[in-house]
């Protein structure tokens, strides 16, 4: 379902729901932010694994109230909602999303890896931003709105492109409805839990662009890593530190 008329890359939206494995996608040619629709869809009802797809975003939400805007059909702009069985951790869901990602890309011939908190990179450019924000209903129950934005078809805005990339640069094959096919799914199976498994610790190493990187920001060290809870780990000379949010600067 969406605006009448509008497709996605040629889909209608039950058929690309139906390619993609979503109980419902709502296609949108233009958003402010497809969290806003995907938080007014679940206080409906939305179920579990509703995906909103949007052409353009034009104020689109980033960490720390940054704005994420992406000209039409450029990349992938994604909301899909997560109804947890138990409370939500926000910090432990963006890490379990952006494996979801990577495994997504590798299936794909790239390689990916992620920058803590919610970066998406290939080599040392930026190729994709996750973010989560979860909600309580007044009446009980909880869901997670995930953001997914990716940019898939160069080329990038000058501003931008000394530091980011676009995924059809690395792969001219690479399409929007391939990467929605490899990622879609892989949200569905999202793990529970308020921590990382030891598993998923181990499976987050090999995608973690940090560790072993000396940073200035959030405080001066080398990181070691993250931890159960997702904080960043950073080994500093008075031992090492937790870092539970902010932006990171690598020396």
């Amino acid at each position: 379902m969406g605006a009448p008329g509008v497709t996605y890359d040629g889909l209608e939206p039950d058929d690309l729901a139906a390619r993609i494995r979503a109980p419902r996608c709502l296609v949108l040619p233009q958003v402010t932010s497809t969290l806003d629709i995907l938080h007014q869809l679940a206080a409906e009802g939305a179920p579990d694994g509703t995906v909103v797809l949007a052409d353009e975003q034009v104020a689109g939400r980033g960490r720390q109230g940054r704005r994420w805007h992406s000209p039409p059909g450029a990349g992938i702009l994604l909301g899909y909602l997560h109804r947890p069985r138990r409370e939500p951790i926000a910090g432990v869901l963006a890490l379990r999303v952006g494996m979801a990602v990577g495994q997504a890309l590798q299936a794909l011939g790239l390689e990916p890896r992620l920058k803590w908190p919610n970066d998406v990179v290939i080599g040392d450019k930026k190729v994709g931003g996750i973010l989560c924000e979860a909600r309580t209903a007044p009446g009980g129950g909880a869901w997670v709105a995930v953001g997914v934005g990716l940019n898939i078809h160069g080329p990038l805005a000058a501003e931008v492109a000394a530091h980011a990339a676009a995924l059809d640069q690395l792969d001219s094959t690479i399409t929007r409805l391939a990467v929605l096919e490899e990622l879609v799914p892989r949200l569905h199976q999202l793990a529970e839990g308020p921590a990382l498994t030891a598993a998923e610790q181990a499976a987050y190493r090999g995608y973690d662009w940090l560790a072993g990187r000396e940073v200035v920001e959030p405080l001066p060290g080398r990181v070691s890593g993250v931890d159960p809870d997702g904080a960043l780990v950073v080994e500093t000379r008075h031992g090492p530190r937790r870092v539970l949010a902010g932006s990171v600067v690598v020396a």
